[in-house]
């Protein structure tokens, strides 16, 4: 059997078919269409306060109002540069009843990389968070020519008892308002909009290993597709759910998840900082979730604290994971706490919206394994070299995907986007980068980002496989392998190992702990595998989104 057989399907769960049929509207519609049908159902949790779907309803309507009369529609982009608070929800869902686009902007930007974001999308507004406004933006405003209303947010704005909102200093050339005042002052009256499947509702910008970030264009037919894959997947209770993740929502993952509870009118919990474990605790026990969804090092972090193990975990469903690999010894730990078959790995990356794949909801989940294409996807694993010519089942190759969820391209970046996007016989497939294999019963395991497999004497290192072999040692609370240049040989790499150390080994030197450590790699890795440097840290650099931050760790080239 080979790819294009789908040995998947046979993994499905009963009732879940491998072609669906995806609804024809954009997002917009869907969104609006739960608005008022759930009217009255809670839509937001957030520090004590409940927004109900009618409440973003009737904000969200007077933003695209607001918009509209500044004349922002079709085409135009709305960046949002906000944490994970009410107000992020009521821009998704007003700029896109406008018919604009949105683009998150990570609240960690240096004032120069905003300017970059802002530009290359030409954002004509900017929903900004009072402090980053102040802090970041106001004093390089002048280097943002399109941006011609400011919208200003406070973190509290929300609250009931709030009346007075931050203003923002003006800018020349630039209206500056706060954001639920300036709401306030237009009607609840937006405009009629038509969107077709292939207009851009999301400007989303990646990481960028090399060169600057590029910005995913991903159109109303992937959003819809992907949101209507997952509801086919897991058949939430539309109404019912209570959701609660510490992604961010500048970030895809976060961004997606956010807007499938829009559409399944299900209750979310916001997480303005996913570092303050004491909130995330004290907003689970008030609002006890029944999907979760984080990266692992976040769950890595809870799990080291008490009050997270005595939480109530009879109500979860599941338990979703993805952005990144999760040890599997750290899975059955997890499991042991929130009950064994709630977690879940996903696998996918903001250029296809951003899910392929995804483990059982209720059949077999493989551990180590990011589970089985979606319906209405195709995959394949192909040589590393050509990127084209198909390897057999069970081997190692790079993961390439087709279907509906996929982006229309790069903003602006024709050459990157062929890279990116190739036709294999007659479909336009995703190259992801990632490197993986597929196993006889349709399951995909990814073990490397190809930019960080390592290459030894000629030997492939998959980072990640080794990461996992040694998170079994108990000294081990993160680490993270990395390739340096050999100066002896220009085509191999020296393998380094960074550790942040666990709890129970905070006492034990250095010197002792990598003893210890060399001696687990030599017994458990073949030789091209073992570690030769060891560097011990505070705590594994982190990005924006929770990801352990390899680029940081490496040599400047």
């Amino acid at each position: 059997m080979d790819y294009d057989q789908k040995p998947w399907l046979r993994s499905y769960d009963a009732g879940v078919e491998g072609e669906i049929e995806i609804p024809d509207v954009a997002l917009h519609e869907a969104l609006v269409s739960t608005f008022e049908e759930h009217a009255d159902g809670p839509a937001v949790q957030y520090a004590g306060m409940t927004m109900s779907f009618g409440e973003l309803n009737e904000q969200s309507g007077r933003l695209a109002a607001a918009l509209k009369e500044k004349g922002l529609g079709k085409g135009d982009v709305v960046a949002i540069d906000m944490p994970n608070i009410p107000q992020y929800l009521i821009a998704i869902a007003g700029a896109l009843r406008a018919g604009c686009a949105t683009s998150g902007l990570s609240p960690l930007l240096t004032p120069g990389e905003m300017v970059y974001q802002l530009n290359d999308c030409g954002a004509k507004a900017l929903v900004i968070l009072d402090m980053l406004f102040d802090a970041k933006y106001a004093g390089v405003a002048d280097q943002t020519p399109d941006v011609g209303l400011v919208l200003v947010a406070g973190a509290t704005d929300c609250l009931p008892q709030v009346t007075e909102y931050p203003t923002g200093k003006p800018l020349e050339g630039k209206e500056v308002r706060a954001f639920l005042e300036f709401l306030q002052e237009h009607p609840n009256d937006p405009p009629e909009v038509q969107c077709a499947k292939d207009d851009i509702c999301y400007v989303q910008y990646t990481g960028g290993t090399t060169g600057p970030p590029k910005g995913a264009l991903l159109t109303n037919g992937s959003l819809v597709a992907n949101i209507y894959q997952f509801d086919h997947w897991v058949k939430p209770e539309r109404g019912k759910e209570v959701f609660l993740t510490g992604f961010p929502m500048f970030h895809q993952a976060g961004l997606y998840l956010a807007t499938c509870m829009m559409v399944w009118g299900c209750k979310q919990v916001l997480i303005p900082d996913p570092r303050n474990l004491e909130y995330i605790i004290g907003e689970w026990k008030a609002n006890p979730p029944t999907y979760v969804g984080n990266v692992p090092s976040l769950a890595l972090m809870l799990m080291g604290e008490e009050a997270f193990k005595s939480l109530e975990f009879s109500q979860l469903k599941t338990w979703a994971s993805g952005a990144a690999p999760f040890p599997v010894e750290a899975v059955k730990a997890l499991e042991e706490v929130i009950g064994e078959g709630k977690m879940m790995e996903v696998w996918g990356m903001t250029e296809t919206s951003p899910l392929i794949t995804v483990n059982p909801y209720l059949g077999k989940k493989k551990v180590g394994s990011v589970g089985l294409p979606f319906p209405s996807t195709r995959l394949r694993v192909v040589d590393l070299k050509d990127g084209e010519t198909q390897v057999p089942l069970g081997e190692e190759g790079e993961l390439i995907c087709s279907g509906p969820q996929v982006m229309k391209g790069y903003l602006n970046k024709p050459e990157e986007t062929k890279i990116a996007l190739r036709e294999h016989d007659g479909a336009i497939w995703m190259h992801t980068g990632d490197v993986g294999r597929v196993d006889e019963d349709g399951y995909v395991y990814v073990v490397d980002r190809a930019k960080d497999m390592i290459i030894v004497g000629g030997y492939k290192v998959f980072s990640s496989e080794v990461e996992d072999k040694l998170f079994k040692h108990p000294a081990i609370g993160m680490c993270a392998l990395i390739g340096l240049p050999n100066p002896e040989r220009p085509d191999s790499e020296i393998v380094k190992l960074v550790i942040q150390k666990s709890e129970e080994y905070q006492a034990k030197s250095d010197e002792e702990v990598e003893a210890e450590l060399r001696t687990f790699a030599k017994e458990n890795l073949a030789a091209y595998k073992v570690p030769k440097i060891y560097e011990f840290v505070e705590a594994i650099p982190l990005t924006s989104v929770g990801k352990v931050d390899k680029k940081a760790m490496r040599p400047k080239r």
